[in-house]
């Protein structure tokens, strides 16, 4: 089956990819010289999508004896978002608590095990004042308790050349120096208007529809660089909203607002299998969903990656996958400072334990 992702003939470090859902983690560290040597993936969907693209299907429930048991021995790079809904605010945050929280601990018994030299790991930015910040240490203290140094740092997709406000932390473990965040190449800030299409099939709102504030509420928001100039004439949040304040998009509830192609888009969520996100072209003068694969594009993934046939599917996991250019610049930096090195001893001094870690969290 010829596919438009396999792995590359020539390769400069193996990695691991684990909850791989469609394949992010794969597709940025390919396009830096990684071979993938094993996947995971629970679900059925994703697992189909990720056929469709790499020419292999993942492994199921990493939880399993005998999916552990095909983990080759040795690999350079361990990576994976783990889930998080146990974290999310949009979740119940019941952490560790919830089953999926335990699989982080499924991650550390795969490092104690095999010893890689780095791990690149990816979670919601709430996992950091979950239960009081007690979650988040208990992730990193494990870490360093086998043997890692320790980085991390909240990430937005905006600061990597894609046009979505998508904060997510990423940690970063090495078993040889530290790894620095402060040298990770960023780039300018993109607008919807310089990715999506003008020409298509759109699904377009009648004026009726929906409601445009007036231009003097009506200006990008500094930190996140969106622009809400509207919502959809649905429900808005009835209890203590003051008088003068419907305006504001914390009035109106997520899938009715309206943000213009001037700014950037709000982050794609999972929950939203039915695409309700909605944009306003100023030149147009025009309201009308975004479409699925202005959806994939700015997630970073490229033109010629191959959807799950069902929409729904779709939706969900691009939602639930990864900006790919931050999960690339991380890579490349982790190259660029000798952190990766292929076929290295592995072997690491039972007497010493590496505990030294960052913090760098930008809010």
């Amino acid at each position: 089956m010829k596919v438009p992702f396999p792995n590359p003939s020539e390769y400069e470090f193996t990695f691991i990819d684990l909850f791989a859902g469609i394949g992010a983690f794969r597709l940025a560290l390919q396009s830096v010289g990684g071979k993938c040597v094993f996947s995971s993936e629970w679900d059925k969907a994703a697992q189909q999508t990720y056929l469709l693209n790499y020419g292999e299907q993942p492994y199921g429930d990493i939880t399993s004896p005998e999916v552990q048991a095909a983990i080759p021995n040795q690999f350079d790079v361990l990576c994976g978002g783990f889930p998080c809904q146990p974290f999310s605010i949009c979740g119940k945050k019941l952490g560790f608590e919830d089953t999926r929280g335990t699989l982080f601990f499924e991650v550390c018994q795969i490092l104690k095990k095999h010893q890689p030299q780095c791990c690149i790991l990816e979670n919601v930015q709430h996992i950091t004042k979950h239960d009081k910040g007690r979650t988040f240490q208990v992730i990193i203290s494990s870490l360093i308790d086998l043997g890692y140094n320790v980085s991390y740092k909240i990430l937005n997709a905006k600061d990597f050349g894609l046009p979505q406000f998508r904060d997510r932390i990423f940690i970063v473990g090495t078993r040889n120096g530290i790894f620095d965040f402060n040298k990770i190449q960023k780039s300018p800030l993109v607008r919807l208007e310089d990715v999506i299409s003008f020409n298509g099939d759109f699904e377009f709102l009648s004026s009726d529809e929906y409601t445009l504030l007036d231009d003097v509420y009506v200006k990008p928001q500094p930190k996140s660089g969106l622009v809400f100039c509207g919502y959809r004439n649905k429900g808005t949040w009835k209890k203590g909203v003051r008088p003068g304040t419907l305006h504001l998009s914390r009035c109106h509830r997520q899938p009715n607002r309206i943000y213009s192609i001037v700014g950037t888009h709000p982050t794609i969520p999972s929950q939203e299998t039915s695409g309700r996100f909605f944009i306003y072209s100023p030149y147009e003068k025009k309201v009308r969903k975004l479409s699925v694969e202005e959806c994939y594009k700015i997630m970073g993934f490229p033109d010629d990656f191959i959807r799950n046939p069902n929409l729904g599917s779709q939706y969900k996991q691009i939602g639930n996958s990864i900006a790919i250019p931050v999960i690339s610049a991380i890579a490349s930096a982790l190259q660029e400072q000798n952190l990766i090195k292929p076929s290295m001893n592995y072997e690491i001094s039972s007497n010493i334990r590496a505990n030294s870690y960052q913090l760098e969290i930008d809010f």
